[in-house]
Order: C-alpha cells, then structure tokens, then sequence
C-alpha cells in the first residue's frame, strides 16, 4: 500500500475537523463549520492542495460546506461513522493498487498467476484496517485493528 500526500492530508484535515466539533449527523445541525485556511495552517497543507481535496471529500458525502463569512466544512456524519477507508476511496480510489491499478484488475499468466491471489490478499488485509478503524479511534489514540 502507498500512501500518497493527497491521502494523508484528507484523512489529517478530515481528523482536524472532527476533533474542532465539526461532526455531523443529527438533521440540519452539522457542528462547529472549520475554514479551509485554518486546517491549511494547522495541519500544515498547502491551501491550494486541501481545497481539491475537501472538494473531493464534500462530492463523497463526508464533507458538508456553507460558504460565507461563517462558512466553512463539517462532517456529514459522526465521527465514529466515518472509517479511514472511506477518507482513502473518496480521494485515492482503491486503497491498494498494483502498476496503478486495483488489485483485482491485475491479471498474471504462466509462473507468476499466482501473484494475483497475493495481492487479493494483502487488499483484503488493508480493507479489514482502514474499514475497522474510524475518525474516532484516531482521535482517541486507539484503533480498533493493529
């Protein structure tokens, strides 16, 4: 598995939102709104970078925005609802890839048929992870899969 820039900085902005109170889930109230500026500065992201991401995050349903001078972005749903692998796939497609691709679509002939089987597994490893383990979690230091 490979974990990109783009991945890292959702899953930190998205952590950086939940722990503001920007959680969301009970009809129109959506919690606390956080600027894209200030999970820029304080999770040291390069603005122009997280705005393509949150953008990514928002179209994915895990993200509301409200524009304005109060605007800003909150979670869609508890933080305890939202699991890594969700942040990952709404940025980065398939959590594992193999030459680019998802790791059911490479396909093997001769003595190396094999490996597509290996790497099924190692998906299904990584999926087992980032599945079991929410926003929550992280916020309190204790994934629920080591």
């Amino acid at each position: 598995m490979f974990v990109s820039a783009r991945s890292d900085y959702a899953l930190r902005a998205m952590l950086a939102v939940a722990a503001a109170g920007g959680g969301g889930g009970d009809g129109d109230r959506v919690g606390e709104l956080v600027k894209a500026a200030s999970l820029a500065e304080v999770q040291d992201i390069p603005l122009s970078f997280l705005q393509g991401i949150l953008l990514d995050l928002r179209r994915a349903g895990l993200l509301h925005s409200h524009r304005g001078a109060d605007g800003g972005y909150a979670l869609t749903r508890p933080a305890d609802e939202i699991t890594v692998g969700d942040v990952l796939r709404a940025v980065g497609g398939s959590p594992t890839t193999v030459r680019g691709l998802p790791a059911e679509r490479a396909g093997y002939h001769g003595v190396a048929a094999g490996l597509t089987d290996v790497w099924l597994a190692v998906h299904g490893a990584i999926a087992t992870v980032v599945d079991s383990t929410t926003l929550a979690d992280l916020l309190t230091h204790a994934p629920t899969t080591r």
